[in-house]
């Protein structure tokens, strides 16, 4: 089982948050294995098996039995990492050597990308779909 943490936390200008990886349904199609996707209400579904607004201990069982997990730059990597689950981490316009953890897979398509004031509000940057790496990549780390 793999579990996908597919979004970061909303953005109170309710626009697209520059951390979510645009390219989901295409990285699914490519796995072979059971997904559950974990996130909060409202989130928009991606397979069938999500479970939402689970808690802390619910998390973490969770995490500890899955074979690995692909998330965006959010508190899902932070918190593998502190249960000590490594797993993939997919990245866009924020630094993995500032916010990432070395135990994970940090999946960055090039630096040139990343946003000048990494410590910046969110709501002011711009949403750009080909920062991301292509599903591709990703398979060859599972």
């Amino acid at each position: 089982m793999i579990i996908i943490s597919p979004w970061s936390q909303k953005l109170r200008n309710g626009k697209e948050n520059p951390k979510n990886y645009p390219y989901w349904p295409e990285l699914i199609s490519l796995i072979d294995d059971h997904i559950v996707q974990v996130g909060v209400d409202n989130e928009k579904i991606l397979v069938d098996d999500y479970r939402f607004n689970l808690s802390l201990k619910e998390l973490e069982c969770l995490v500890k039995s899955c074979e690995t997990w692909i998330a965006v730059d959010s508190f899902f990597q932070h918190f593998c990492w502190d249960i000590g689950k490594p797993g993939i981490v997919l990245w866009g316009q924020s630094d993995p050597l500032i916010f990432g953890h070395p135990e994970n897979i940090n999946l960055l398509k090039d630096r040139e990308y990343l946003r000048q004031n990494q410590f910046h509000l969110w709501e002011d940057a711009t949403y750009k779909k080909e920062v991301f790496v292509d599903p591709i990549e990703i398979i060859k780390y599972l």
